[in-house]
C-alpha cells in the first residue's frame, strides 16, 4: 500500500505559503487548453507549478510560467489523422490505459525527490490519479467537459459498456485495468476510478452540463470558462466592408472534411457582405476546396476567440472548448458535431436556444445557409445569448478555480 497521507500542520491565521502544485495532462489541444490559465493564475500567486506533459505542448505549458516536465507518450497526437484511434469503444480507451502504463515509471522518476503538495489533472490522465495516491496527497480532477451525474452510469455507461465487456477483448482490458490499480495500491474499480474523482473543477459553464441538477456539488464545482486574453495567439481584424463574420472550424483532430468545407464555401461565399473565415487544419490541401471567392479566408490555423469576438455566427464541431467560447462570445452557432461529448454539446447548445445542431451528412450548402440567415437575425437567440453571458459571469471563471485549488491544500501549505 503506498498511500501514506501526509500529516499537516493547523492553518496559521493570515499566512499563505509557497506550494508545490503538478499538473497533468496529455498532448491534446482540447486538454491542455481549459487548463492554461487557471494555471497561469496559480503561477502568479507564488506557487511552483510544474505541468508533466508530453514536448508537442511543452512551449505552450511553459508560456504560463510552470515548469515543464516532458514526458513521452504514446497516445495518437494532434498532427495524426483521428482514424489513428480506431472506431470502436474499446479502440478508444485501450490507447489510455495503454499510455498510462507507460508513462507511471517515467513520471515517477520525473518527480522522485520532488513529490508535489498537490496534484492536478485532466481527466485523461491516470498515472495523475495513482501518483497522489502514491504520495498521500490531495488530487483535483480539472474537466474540460461533461461530468458524471447521479443515474450516469445506469443511463449512460452501463448500456454503453454492456456489449463490450461480454467479449474476450473487453474482460481482458478491464482485468489489466484492476491488476495495474492493485499493483499500485489503489482499492477502486476501473470505473469509478476514471469517471468519479473525489474532487473536480469542472471547466465549462454550468448550461452546457446535462443533467445538472443531478451533479453532486459537494464534488464538483462549475467555474465556467477559463479562457484568458489568448493575445499570445495574434490578432485578428475584421474587413472593412463585412456587413456578417461567419468563422468556420472543426477543431484541431476531425478536420479531414473537405467535402463539408466545400459546402461551407457555397453556402457563405455567395452571401453578398459576407466574409467567411475557414480553418481547414493541416489535414487538407486549399487545391481540394476548388475556387474559393475573395471573400472566403481559407487558414490552417485561427486565433479563434480573437476572430468570435468579432463574428455574428460560427460553425463549429461544437467541442467543449470551441462551445464555451460561443457561449461567452454571444456568437450564435451552427453545430456540426464529429465525435464523442460532441453531439450530446450540439444538442444542448441547440436546447439553449443558440445554436442549430446539422449532421455532418445534412450540411449542405443550402442548410447551412438557411440556418445562418435565421440564427443572425432572430432577436431571441440574441436575448438568450446575453442571458447564459450574465450566468457564466457569475461562475468565477480563472480566479474561482484558482482559490478551490488553494483550498484544498494541505492545511499547512495554505
Amino acid at each position: 500500500m503506498y498511500c501514506t497521507r501526509r500529516l499537516v500542520s493547523p492553518r496559521v491565521s493570515g499566512m499563505t505559503s509557497r506550494a508545490h502544485i503538478a499538473m497533468f495532462s496529455i498532448a491534446a489541444h482540447g486538454h491542455v487548453n481549459p487548463s492554461l490559465e487557471v494555471i497561469r493564475e496559480l503561477v502568479a500567486r507564488g506557487h511552483r507549478v510544474t505541468y508533466a506533459i508530453p514536448p508537442l505542448f511543452a512551449e505552450k505549458v511553459a508560456e504560463t510560467g510552470a515548469e515543464v516536465k516532458p514526458w513521452h507518450s504514446t497516445l495518437p497526437t494532434p498532427d495524426d489523422d483521428p482514424s489513428a484511434w480506431g472506431t470502436t469503444l474499446l479502440d478508444n480507451v485501450e490507447p489510455f490505459l495503454n499510455d498510462a502504463i507507460q508513462a507511471l515509471p517515467q513520471l515517477i522518476d520525473l518527480y522522485d525527490g520532488d513529490e508535489p503538495d498537490l496534484v492536478l489533472h485532466d481527466i485523461t490522465s491516470y498515472p495523475a490519479r495513482v501518483l497522489a495516491h502514491r504520495w498521500g496527497v490531495p488530487a483535483v480532477s480539472l474537466s474540460p467537459n461533461l461530468v458524471a451525474w447521479e443515474g450516469y452510469e445506469e443511463e449512460v455507461a452501463e448500456p454503453m459498456w454492456a456489449e463490450p465487456k461480454k467479449t474476450e477483448r473487453g474482460r481482458a482490458y478491464y482485468a489489466r485495468f484492476e491488476s495495474w490499480l492493485r499493483e499500485n495500491g489503489v482499492a477502486l474499480h476501473p470505473d469509478d476510478f476514471a469517471g468519479r474523482p473525489d474532487r473536480s473543477l469542472v471547466l465549462i459553464p454550468k448550461v452546457l452540463q446535462p443533467n445538472a441538477d443531478r451533479v453532486d456539488e459537494r464534488v464538483y464545482s462549475f467555474v465556467g470558462a477559463c479562457q484568458g486574453d489568448r493575445f499570445a495567439q495574434g490578432a485578428w481584424e475584421r474587413p472593412a466592408g463585412a456587413k456578417k463574420v461567419v468563422l468556420v472550424s472543426l477543431g484541431s483532430a476531425f478536420t479531414r472534411q473537405p467535402a463539408f468545407y466545400r459546402e461551407c464555401v457555397k453556402a457563405f461565399g455567395e452571401l453578398p457582405g459576407w466574409h467567411t473565415v475557414l480553418q481547414i487544419g493541416k489535414q487538407v490541401d486549399p487545391a481540394e476546396l476548388g475556387e474559393v471567392p475573395d471573400s472566403v479566408e481559407v487558414r490552417s490555423w485561427v486565433p479563434q476567440l480573437a476572430i468570435l469576438r468579432q463574428a455574428d455566427l460560427f460553425v463549429t464541431h461544437a467541442g467543449a472548448g470551441g462551445s464555451q467560447e460561443g457561449l461567452a462570445t454571444g456568437t450564435p452557432m451552427i453545430a456540426v458535431p464529429q465525435a464523442v461529448d460532441q453531439f450530446g454539446n450540439a444538442d444542448v447548445l441547440q436546447g439553449l436556444g443558440v445554436a442549430r445542431h446539422l449532421p455532418t451528412e445534412e450540411a449542405t450548402a443550402e442548410a447551412l445557409r438557411a440556418a445562418a440567415l435565421a440564427l443572425v437575425d432572430d432577436p431571441e437567440v440574441a436575448r438568450r445569448l446575453k442571458e447564459i453571458q450574465a450566468g457564466m459571469a457569475e461562475e468565477g471563471g480563472t480566479r474561482r478555480a484558482a482559490d478551490l485549488i488553494e483550498a484544498e491544500l494541505p492545511a499547512h501549505r495554505r
